[in-house]
C-alpha cells in the first residue's frame, strides 16, 4: 500500500518511500518483454475438467487462457537455481501437521527436547517443538468462542443497561454499547431461525427416506422409483420433493442430510457460542485483558482434526509438498511451517493475535500468513505494536481481506496496517483480495472486501483444492485462500532471492502482478446487485499476483540486469 518506485536506470534498482505516506497507487514498473501481460489473453472457452480446476490457481493465463498465478512457469524459470531454506509461519486454527502433504515440510524447534517440560531454549514457551497454541485447552478438542462485538457487550452491559445516553458520561463507549447490542441480538435472533430452518429441512428429508424405505421395502432406490409415490404426511411429501432433487444433483439420501447437518451445526454454533453473551470460551486461565498475563497456552498446535479445518487448508496452500505423487502441490518449497495456533471458532484475541505474531518472529518466521479478521477490536494497539516488531526483523506478514463484500477503505477491519484507513504505520503488510478462474466480469470473487486504499492485490480465492485433516482434500474458497497463495509467493522470493528485504518483496508482489484492464463486476452482499466497476478501483495495484513475473522482478533488482 505505501508506494516505493522500481527505476530501471543502469541496473533495476530500487528506493525506498519512508514509512507513514498517504496510500496511493502505484508507479507501473518498466519492464521487459519476457513479462507476462494479460496484453492477447483470451478467456478459456469450454467447460473445465475436475482435475484443471484444481490445478487453475497454478495456470497461466497466456497458456491456459486461465488467470492463475503462473507458478508452473516460475518453477520453469527456477531451474537450476538454488534457494535458501525459509520458515513461513501460519497463524490460523489447528494444523494437522501429521498430514501425509505436510509432515515432511513442518518447522522442527531444535532447540528444544520434546516433552521434558523444560523450556530449553528459554523463549517461554515449554517443549514448542512444531510451534505454539495460544488456545490451550485438550488434545483434539476444540475451541468455540464468542465473537469481538459479542465480548464488548458482555463487557458493557453491566455497565449501560438500562440507561439513556443523557445518563452517561462517557457518550462514546454507551453508543457502541448500543450499536453491538443492536447487532449481536439481530444476529442471535437469525441464527436461531437458520437453525431452526435446518433442523426441519433434515428432519423432513430423514422422515421422507424413512418412508420410502418403508414403501418400497429397501435402502437403495432411483429417483423414478420414488416420483410417483404418494403419502398422507405433508412433512414426508416435502421431504420427497427435496430428496428427489438431491438425488437429481448426483447425491445419494444420506450425503442430503449429511450436507444439511453442516448448515445445522454452522447455525448451532453462532447461536450457543459466537453471539451467546453468557459463553465462556477462554481455556487458558489468562486475563485476555492483560497483556503482561504470560505465559499461557500449550504445544497442541493440531487442535480437532474434525472441527478445525482452516489452518490446515490454508498450510496445504503455501507448502503441501510438491511433486510427492499424492494430492496436490503447495506454492513454496525450501520451506518449513511452523504452526502458530490463535484462531478459535469465533473470533481471535487480539492478546493472541500480538503475541503469536512475536513468536513467530523471534522462531524465525520471515513470512507470516494471517487468514483471519474482525471488525472489532478490543485492544488494537498491541497488534499494531506487533506489527511493528515484525517489520524491525525484516518479517513480511500476508493478511486476507475478509469475505463480507465491503469497502475496506470505509468498513473495519482488523488487523491492519492503518489506523485511520489512509497513512501506513508500517511497510510489511500485504493484503489480499480474491480472485476467481473466469477471464471476464467475473474475476472478482464475489464475497470479496476491497479498496483501493487497503486492498494490496488479488489471488486466487474460489474453488481452491488444498489439504484437510485426516489425509484429506477439499476445494473452499474465501480470501483466507488468497492470502496464502501469496504467502507462497513471497517465500519463493525470499528463498531465492535472500537479499530482498520483507518491504522490497511486498512491493515486487505488487508492481509484478498482471494488471486487468477491463470492467468487472464488484463484490456485492448476498442479494444485492453487484455494480461494473473497473477492476483497477478494487486494490491499490489494481493487479492479479503472479509468481512468474514476481521472481523474474526480484532476479533483475538483485542481479541489476
Amino acid at each position: 500500500m505505501k508506494f516505493t518506485k522500481l527505476i530501471l536506470g543502469i541496473g533495476l534498482a530500487i528506493s525506498l518511500a519512508s514509512c507513514g505516506t498517504q496510500k496511493v497507487a502505484q508507479t507501473p514498473v518498466q519492464t521487459k518483454s519476457d513479462f507476462i501481460s494479460a496484453d492477447g489473453a483470451v478467456a478459456k472457452k469450454g467447460e473445465m475438467t475436475e482435475d484443471q480446476i484444481k490445478a487453475w490457481p497454478h495456470m497461466d493465463i497466456l497458456r491456459d487462457s486461465v488467470p492463475g498465478m503462473s507458478v508452473d512457469r516460475a518453477y520453469e524459470f527456477l531451474t537450476g537455481k538454488k534457494g535458501s531454506p525459509v520458515v513461513v509461519a501460519v497463524i490460523d486454527s489447528g494444523i494437522d501437521i501429521e498430514h501425509d502433504d505436510l509432515n515432511d515440510v513442518i518447522w522442527v524447534n531444535e532447540d528444544e527436547i520434546p516433552n521434558n517440560n523444560i523450556d530449553d531454549d528459554k523463549n517461554g514457551y515449554v517443549d514448542d517443538i512444531y510451534g505454539w497454541n495460544f488456545l490451550g485447552g485438550e488434545a483434539g478438542k476444540d475451541c468455540p468462542e464468542q465473537l469481538e462485538m459479542t465480548r464488548i457487550l458482555a463487557k458493557l452491559t453491566p455497565k449501560y443497561e438500562g440507561k439513556t445516553i443523557e445518563e452517561v458520561t462517557d457518550k462514546a463507549e454507551f453508543e457502541l454499547y448500543t450499536k453491538v447490542k443492536k447487532e449481536v441480538t439481530d444476529e442471535q435472533t437469525n441464527a436461531a431461525g437458520q437453525k431452526e430452518f435446518y433442523v426441519g429441512l433434515q428432519n423432513s428429508l430423514k422422515a421422507a427416506d424413512a418412508a420410502i424405505q418403508t414403501k418400497l421395502g429397501k435402502s437403495d432406490y432411483t429417483v423414478d422409483e420414488i416420483m410417483n409415490l404418494e403419502f398422507e404426511d405433508p412433512t414426508v411429501t416435502m421431504g420427497k420433493g427435496m430428496l428427489m432433487r438431491v438425488m437429481a444433483s448426483g447425491a445419494t439420501a444420506a450425503e442430503g442430510i449429511a450436507d444439511i447437518q453442516g448448515g445445522v451445526d454452522y447455525f448451532t454454533q453462532q447461536a450457543d457460542y459466537n453471539y451467546n453473551v453468557n459463553f465462556k470460551g477462554r481455556q487458558t486461565n489468562d486475563n485476555p485483558d492483560d497483556f503482561k498475563d504470560v505465559p499461557y497456552g500449550n504445544n497442541l498446535v493440531i487442535g480437532s482434526k474434525d472441527a478445525e479445518i482452516h489452518g490446515t487448508h490454508v498450510s496445504g496452500i503455501i507448502i503441501a509438498e510438491r511433486n510427492n505423487g499424492i494430492g496436490m502441490n503447495g506454492v513454496a518449497t525450501n520451506a518449513k511451517l511452523m504452526s502458530v495456533r490463535v484462531v478459535p471458532d469465533g473470533d481471535e484475541y487480539d492478546k493472541d493475535v500480538a503475541l503469536g505474531i512475536r513468536y513467530a518472529v523471534d522462531n524465525g518466521a520471515k513470512v507470516i500468513n494471517m487468514s483471519f479478521g474482525k471488525s472489532y477490536s478490543a485492544h488494537p494497539e498491541w497488534v499494531y505494536d506487533a506489527i511493528k516488531y515484525a517489520e524491525s526483523k525484516d518479517v513480511l506478514l500476508v493478511h486476507a481481506a475478509g469475505n463480507d463484500a465491503s469497502n475496506i477503505d470505509e468498513a473495519n477491519n482488523f488487523p491492519n496496517d492503518s489506523k485511520d484507513k489512509v497513512v501506513e504505520f508500517a511497510s510489511n503488510v500485504i493484503t489480499v483480495g480474491a480472485m476467481t478462474r473466469f477471464y471476464n466480469d467475473k474475476l472478482v470473487a464475489s464475497f470479496s472486501n476491497y479498496g483501493v486504499k487497503n486492498v494490496d492485490v488479488f489471488a486466487p480465492g474460489l474453488e481452491i483444492y488444498s489439504t484437510f485433516p485426516k489425509n484429506e482434500y477439499e476445494s473452499i474458497q474465501g480470501t483466507s485462500m488468497a492470502s496464502p497463495e501469496v504467502a507462497g509467493v513471497a517465500v519463493l522470493i525470499r528463498s531465492y532471492y535472500p537479499s530482498l528485504t520483507a518491504q522490497q518483496v511486498k512491493q515486487i508482489i505488487m508492481d509484478s502482478g498482471i494488471e486487468y484492464k477491463g470492467i468487472v463486476k464488484a463484490p456485492s452482499e448476498r442479494g444485492g446487485t453487484a455494480p461494473k466497476v473497473e477492476f483497477a478501483t478494487l486494490s491499490v495495484s489494481g493487479k492479479v499476483v503472479n509468481a512468474y513475473n514476481a521472481l523474474l522482478m526480484a532476479d533483475q533488482m538483485v542481479n541489476k540486469k
